[in-house]
C-alpha cells in the first residue's frame, strides 16, 4: 500500500524536518512500503540519499505570487516554469525570511485552504494524489492542515499530521494573525485522523491549539541513520574540545555556548579548551559570527558533508547546541551521542527526553551560559566518567534511536488509523530483498 508523505522543503537550508522526514521515508521503503515523498514549497536538502520526488507541490514562488497578485490565482500558464525544481533551488539560495513576525498574512492565507488564495494549488495536489492513489496521506506539520479536508472529501483517505516544532512559530505570529490561525487550525484538526509529535513537550504545546488532549497526540521519538557514525577517537592530549553543529543563527544558541566556553577558559587557564563550530549559514549571518569571534576565539568549519560531519563528531570531547527555543527533534544530539560524545543541552523541548533515555550528558538552565559552563566543567573534570557516559549513550542510540525503529512505530500508527495491516508477510518480504 502507498503512503503519500508531503514534506516541507526548507528553502535551501539543512533542516531537521527535511532530515527526519527523508530518513523516515527511506526506512519505510527499506521495510517494503511504497512511499512517495512529495516536497512542498522547495526541493529537499539533506546530507543523506534524497528519496524525495523531483517535482514540488505548493511551489514557494507560486505561493508568493498568488498571495501578492490575484492574476496568478486564476491562471496556471506559468506553473511549469514557476514550480520547476531548478528555479526553486536557485531562488532558495538567497536568504529567505522565516521570522513569524513577518509571515502572518501568508500563514493565515495557507490556513484558509480552499477558501483562500491558494485553492488552485490545493486542487492540483488533490489531482496528483488521485494519480498516486495513496492508502494514507502524511503531512509533515500542522501548517499544512488545510490540505486534510479536500483530501478526505475527494479521496476518502486517512490523513496523519506530524507536529515538528511549529508551536513556537505560531506563538510568534503577530495579532490578529495568531488568533486567526489558531482558530482555523482547530477547525482543520477535526479532519485529521491522527497527530504525532517527536516529543512529549511538543505534544503538550500543540494539544490546546488543536483542541485535543495531549494524550490523544501520539509521540514517536526521532531516529537517525546510525550507520557509519564512528566511536569517539579523541586522545588524552590535555585538550578539551567542545563542538557545535547546527544551522548558524541566534536561536540555536551559539552565542550562549561562546560565553560558556570563555567562562570555562577563565576558570581553567592551564587547560586548552577549544571550540569548533560547524553548520549551514545564510550570507546574512556573517556579521553575527564576526561579533561572536570578538568574544571568543573558535574554529569555524562551515557546512560539512555527511562524511565530514561524522569525522567532526568523532573528534570531540563534548557537544552542545544550547537553543533558546523549544527544539522538538534534536537530531544533532542523537548524531553526537551516536559518536559516543556526551552532550550538554538546555532543559527544554526534546532534550530532557533524549538525555534521560540515553544517559548521554547533562541538562542546563535555558539561556544560561553560566550553568552551561558548569555542566561542561563536569565533563572536563571527569574524563574517564565522560568517556563511559558517551560509550553507553552510543550503545543506546545505535540500539533504539535508529530510523528503522522510528519507521516501525510510524507503521503501527498507520495500521491503527487505517484499520489495515501494513506488515509484509514473510513471503512478500523475501520478494523485496
Amino acid at each position: 500500500m502507498t503512503v503519500a508523505y508531503i514534506t516541507a522543503g526548507a528553502a535551501g537550508t539543512i533542516c531537521g524536518n527535511c532530515l527526519k522526514d527523508n530518513a523516515l521515508a527511506a526506512a519505510l521503503m527499506r521495510q517494503g512500503q511504497d512511499v512517495v515523498l512529495l516536497p512542498a514549497y522547495t526541493p529537499l536538502l539533506t546530507d543523506e540519499t534524497d528519496v524525495s520526488e523531483a517535482r514540488v507541490v505548493f511551489g514557494g514562488i507560486n505561493l508568493y505570487l498568488q498571495g501578492k497578485f490575484p492574476f496568478f490565482r486564476s491562471t496556471g500558464v506559468l506553473d511549469w516554469f514557476l514550480d520547476h525544481p531548478r528555479l526553486l533551488r536557485w531562488a532558495s539560495s538567497f536568504a529567505v525570511d522565516t521570522d513569524p513576525a513577518n509571515l502572518g498574512p501568508m500563514t493565515r492565507d495557507m490556513f484558509h485552504g480552499m477558501s483562500g488564495p491558494y485553492h488552485r494549488e490545493l486542487t492540483k495536489l488533490v489531482d496528483l494524489l488521485r494519480e498516486i492513489r495513496p492508502r494514507i496521506v502524511h503531512l509533515t506539520n500542522s501548517m499544512l492542515a488545510s490540505m486534510a479536508e479536500p483530501i478526505k472529501r475527494h479521496l476518502g483517505t486517512p490523513v496523519i499530521c506530524s507536529l515538528q516544532g511549529e508551536a513556537d512559530f505560531l506563538h510568534g505570529l503577530p495579532e490578529p494573525f495568531r488568533s486567526d490561525c489558531y482558530a482555523l487550525l482547530k477547525q482543520h484538526a477535526d479532519h485529521i485522523d491522527g497527530f504525532v509529535a517527536p516529543c512529549k513537550d511538543q505534544a503538550h504545546a500543540m494539544a490546546p491549539i488543536l483542541g485535543r488532549a495531549a494524550d490523544r497526540v501520539d509521540t514517536i521519538l526521532p531516529g537517525i541513520a546510525v550507520e557509519n557514525f564512528r566511536e569517539n577517537s579523541r586522545s588524552s592530549d590535555g585538550r578539551f574540545v567542545v563542538g557545535f553543529l547546527a544551522r548558524i543563527s541566534p536561536e540555536k544558541g551559539l552565542g550562549v555556548l561562546v560565553e560558556a566556553v570563555e567562562r570555562l577558559r577563565s576558570r581553567h587557564p592551564n587547560r586548552q579548551v577549544e571550540l569548533r563550530v560547524a553548520g549551514w549559514r545564510a550570507d546574512n549571518m556573517t556579521e553575527y559570527l564576526d561579533g561572536l569571534r570578538e568574544m571568543c576565539d573558535f574554529e569555524d568549519l562551515g557546512y560539512l558533508s555527511r562524511r565530514a560531519k561524522i569525522d567532526f563528531l568523532a573528534g570531540l570531547d563534548a557537544f552542545s547546541v544550547p537553543t533558546t527555543y523549544r527544539a522538538s527533534k534534536g537530531l544533532y544530539v542523537l548524531e553526537a551521542l551516536a559518536s559516543g560524545v556526551p552532550v550538554v543541552q538546555p532543559r527544554i523541548g526534546v532534550f530532557p527526553e533524549l538525555v534521560e533515555a540515553t544517559g548521554g550528558g547533562y541538562l542546563c538552565d535555558p539561556d544560561s551560559s553560566g550553568d552551561l559552563a558548569s555542566k561542561l566543567e563536569l565533563l572536563l573534570a571527569d574524563t574517564n566518567g565522560s568517556t563511559r557516559r558517551g560509550a553507553e549513550a552510543r550503545r543506546k542510540v545505535h540500539a533504539g534511536f535508529h530510523a528503522d525503529r522510528m519507521a516501525a512505530e510510524t507503521l503501527a500508527l498507520y495500521e491503527r488509523v487505517s484499520g489495515d495491516s501494513w506488515r509484509l508477510t514473510e513471503e512478500s518480504a523475501r520478494a523485496t530483498d
